[in-house]
């Protein structure tokens, strides 16, 4: 059975920082897109920023310069680093995998992590 396992979540004051991590029990995880996505109270769930299976990464605006995205592929892990946070980033923050091919159609979500940050 497929998991994606957040961590690292929680309450954090204005200007600090956090650094989420997702655990995957996928095959081939490697091939897989991975994203984290957040979601506010009343918000739809929105795309903070992305990495492809070459180490490609993508940000929202609202993230860039302040949020970096990895992956240990031998490890099944991506990581979010939160730098300079703000109380608009506080959200539930959801990450992704993603296959898509002519054979495959994967796309699998964990159960989200609460981060907070205070003013």
């Amino acid at each position: 059975q497929v998991q994606l396992v957040e961590s690292g979540g929680g309450l954090v004051q204005s200007g600090g920082s956090l650094r989420l991590s997702c655990v995957a029990s996928i095959n081939s995880f490697s091939m897989y897109i991975l994203g984290w996505y957040r979601q506010a109270p009343g918000n739809e769930r929105e795309l903070v920023a992305a990495i492809t299976s070459s180490g490609t990464t993508s940000y929202a605006d609202s993230g860039k310069g302040r949020f970096t995205i990895s992956r240990d592929n031998a490890k099944n892990t991506v990581y979010l680093q939160m730098n300079s946070l703000k109380p608009e980033d506080t959200a539930v923050y959801y990450c992704n995998a993603k296959r898509i091919s002519i054979v495959t159609n994967n796309n699998y979500w964990g159960q989200g992590t609460q981060v907070t940050v205070s003013s």
